[in-house]
């Protein structure tokens, strides 16, 4: 038997009515609803599967011309069970007779209803959406007078899912994507103190279709670049190239780009980013001057081209140092990185959605609202089982980035970006050589 679920993840199974996708993508308390109530909708779904068969056997309870020949005829009902939700729930089963073999004809439907139904997928998402097993568990009892399911059962529902989940996650390889852009980030904001202090560093992908794909995370304190270096690493030997060039956008951590230069070198290109930036100079000033500087700062970043927007850039500088020497020197510092768009020629064409790490800071916002509802982080396979069905769960629902038709301009502007190192390079070695001579 096909039951609903049988369909590839993102796929509209035939067998579904279109109401049940419309309910899929309905708002958080509509789908919370559907959690509270469903296994009493299973329930009385049971019903009426095995009246079906039992009508198309025997007929109508009180008609006269009986289908096939007449050769069923109903025999009353025996107690049975079905499974819904991992429970054993009673339930009355007609029994039907074949009056020409003389003997009890089994309900083909009930064989199938006594299988069950898998619900693992609807038990990740419930505990996901804030459900603790133990609510899980109740819930999955108060509507059904059945043989009730444990709390340590559905925890090891989901402890089995969830490491099955990580060992997918930390395994799937990236040879047939080609990337040409990756965020990089280690800020969980709030949800820092959620998991037990300790932080997440996430790697997000972007192919050259624009589709966004999360690639792995490292468990770490802070964004220190051994760490770092060490989940880029494992992604290269997944499958991730980068001979092409590769765009990389990161906050201001040193340590992330440490990483990034040791392990990319010459071919990648740090786009810094310009929302940090202006919030870290603003950090210096009065509460009079940063709503000023803020927009000054904004309105030279949307400048088209390198030259615009790094006059407009110095001016500010200059100004500043009268104004405040510290928020000053934070605006210089990594100040080209920030205007990595600008320098490569395709600000404006993919400037908006590849200028801040506003694509992974998002994605850590999702991460937030599942991974806050967990009350007590006991260890490390816990956290990293958490994280990645919490990350799995966003990247469902992921878009590709805006204009994804322009990224072959990076694509030619990453290419080009590594000949101009090379060329920096020579011309430092020859430099060095003259200067050993």
């Amino acid at each position: 038997m096909k039951y609903p679920n049988d369909t590839t993840k993102g796929e509209q199974s035939p067998d579904v009515p279109e109401s049940i996708h419309e309910i899929m993508q309905s708002g958080l308390e509509m789908k919370l609803h559907m959690v509270q109530h469903h296994a009493q909708m299973a329930y009385v779904l049971a019903g009426e599967i095995l009246n079906e068969e039992l009508v198309h056997l025997t007929g109508e309870k009180h008609e006269r011309d009986k289908p096939l020949g007449g050769r069923y005829r109903r025999w009353g009902t025996n107690p049975g069970s079905v499974r819904i939700d991992g429970e054993r729930v009673p339930i009355r089963v007609p029994r039907v007779r074949d009056v020409e073999a003389s003997r009890e004809r089994p309900l083909e439907s009930y064989q199938h209803l006594k299988k069950g139904i898998d619900i693992d997928e609807k038990l990740e998402k419930s505990i996901l959406l804030g459900l603790s097993t133990r609510d899980y568990a109740s819930l999955s009892g108060s509507f059904l007078d059945g043989f009730g399911i444990s709390q340590s059962s559905v925890s090891r529902a989901f402890q089995e899912r969830s490491s099955k989940a990580l060992e997918t996650f930390e395994e799937r390889r990236f040879d047939d994507e080609t990337f040409l852009a990756l965020w990089i980030d280690g800020k969980f904001g709030e949800t820092v103190r959620h998991i037990a202090r300790h932080q997440v560093v996430i790697c997000m992908g972007l192919t050259g279709d624009g589709r966004k794909i999360p690639l792995g995370f490292v468990e770490t304190t802070t964004e220190n670049a051994e760490a770092v270096k060490g989940l880029l690493q494992r992604l290269i030997r997944r499958g991730l190239s980068f001979e092409g060039g590769i765009l990389c956008i990161i906050d201001g951590s040193k340590g992330l780009l440490k990483a990034v230069r040791e392990v990319f070198g010459e071919y990648a290109a740090v786009q810094r980013c310009q929302w940090h930036k202006r919030e870290n100079v603003a950090s210096y000033l009065s509460e009079k001057d940063k709503p000023l500087y803020r927009r000054r700062l904004q309105l030279a970043y949307e400048k088209p081209t390198y030259d615009q927007a790094r006059e407009v850039l110095v001016d500010i500088h200059r100004e500043l140092q009268g104004v405040n020497r510290s928020a000053a020197n934070s605006l210089m510092e990594g100040l080209e990185e920030t205007l990595t768009l600008h320098r490569l020629g395709i600000f404006e064409e993919l400037g908006r959605s590849l200028k801040t790490t506003n694509a992974i800071e998002s994605l850590n916002s999702q991460l937030s609202k599942y991974l806050r509802r967990v009350k007590h982080w006991m260890h490390s396979d816990q956290r990293q089982r958490w994280v990645t069905m919490a990350i799995l769960e966003a990247e469902y629902n992921m878009r590709r980035i805006q204009h994804p038709e322009q990224l072959p301009l990076l694509r030619a502007a990453l290419r080009e970006n590594i000949k101009r190192n090379r060329t920096k390079s020579a011309e430092t070695e020859s430099v060095h050589e003259k200067s050993f001579n």
